[in-house]
Parts: C-alpha cells; structure tokens; sequence
C-alpha cells in the first residue's frame, strides 16, 4: 500500500512495490496521502514514487470483474484523483523508475513533471490493444498533457516508450539511471516548494478547466 514520507519541504509517495494497481484501497489511501500534502502550511512540494519493476500497472482490472456493478463510481473515482493530482496547488514530479502502464501512465500525466528511467521501463497506453476506449475524462486528461502527434500515437497505436523515447516524445521531462531516478525527482520538487499555493492553485484549475470538468462529470463518466 502506498506510504508517505517527508524529506524536508518535498513529500515521498511511494505508491507501493507490486504492480500498485487502481483498487479502490489503494485509491483511497493516496487519496488520503493527498489529504495529508494539501492541508500542511507553508513551502513543500510531492514526489510520487514506487518501488520494485512497475510504477503502476493501471486499472484494478481483477477487481472491476468481480464488482461489475460498481464500474461506474470506480472510474468516477478515478476521474477524481487524476483531477485533484492535476490541480493540486502545489508542484508535483512523478519518478517513474519501472513499467507505467494505462491508468499508471495517466496519473503520471497528472504530475507537473516526470522523471524516468533510461534503460529498462516503458511508458504506455495499452488501450487500443486490450479493446478498452479511455474514456472523456481519460481522453481530456492525455490530450491536454501531451503534445497532439504524440497523444495520437501513444492513444492509436499502443506504442511502448522506453525513457529516451518518451523524453523525446515530451511525455517526460528527462531520462536518467535507474539510481537517479528518485533522488533527482526529489532535487526537482525541493528547487520549486516555493510555488506552493492558492495562486498555483488557481492557474492550474485555469489552464486545465475543460479537462477538470470533463474528468469531474459523474453523470456519465464512461462517456
């Protein structure tokens, strides 16, 4: 399960060491480690992070099978924590240092920044090849995050960036060893705890207003 730690102004998320699948536990408690971020005072800034081959594997897949009848407030659920990531009012870095998959690589969109690693990892949307469409939300969220070639390609064609690949598509920021990955997220996050703030706040929930109200919309959030 994810766990938060605090290393001066920059918090640690460390999403888990598994696959760190969306079940609706572990939702909650990043939703809870969010909680813990937001309402503290003064400078700080969020690295997530995880530990072991995967960053995150994406949906809960297994657990939507046997709750079929929840797959409505599940992905709404969803819709909500790649919202409050993508507008949190202060700066946020993803540290990607294994496979970031579907929903995974969605959240990791979410983060103002993305470090990942250069030799092994991939960055993908595996949708088109599993037969699942994103949804609006989902679809707002890549596409006002990415460049539009690169969201038309990694949405269509299910492509697997590796770092230097996804550095040079702009899906991350940079590409480094595996042992840099973390530490230099953390560098990143410390150099702007500063900007941490309403008036952050309020640029981010400006600049992304279609996409936060598209990935807000309850009433029908599988489109």
């Amino acid at each position: 399960m994810p766990s938060l730690d605090r290393h001066e102004n920059v918090f640690v998320l460390d999403l888990g060491d598994g696959e760190n699948r969306f079940h609706p536990d572990w939702i909650a408690a990043v939703g809870a480690a969010l909680d813990e971020v937001e309402k503290t005072d003064g400078p700080r800034a969020l690295v997530t992070a995880a530990t072991g081959k995967f960053y995150s594997n994406g949906l809960d897949l297994e657990w939507l099978l046997a709750h079929a009848d929840e797959y409505h407030g599940y992905v709404a659920s969803v819709h909500e924590l790649f919202a409050r990531l993508l507008s949190l009012p202060l700066v946020t870095v993803a540290a990607l240092q294994g496979h970031t998959f579907a929903a995974g690589a969605m959240f990791s969109l979410a983060h103002d920044f993305r470090v990942m690693r250069a030799d092994r990892g991939y960055w993908c949307l595996p949708e088109v090849d599993i037969s699942i469409p994103f949804t609006p939300g989902m679809s707002a969220l890549i596409q006002s995050r990415l460049a539009p070639q690169t969201a038309h390609e990694a949405m269509t064609t299910a492509r697997r960036y590796g770092g230097a690949d996804a550095a040079a598509a702009g899906i991350v920021d940079r590409a480094l060893p595996e042992e840099a990955v973390r530490s230099t997220a953390v560098e990143m996050a410390q150099a702007l705890v500063n900007k941490a703030g309403d008036t952050l706040g309020t640029i981010k929930a400006r600049m992304y207003a279609p996409t936060l109200t598209t990935l807000r919309d309850t009433t029908a959030p599988l489109g």
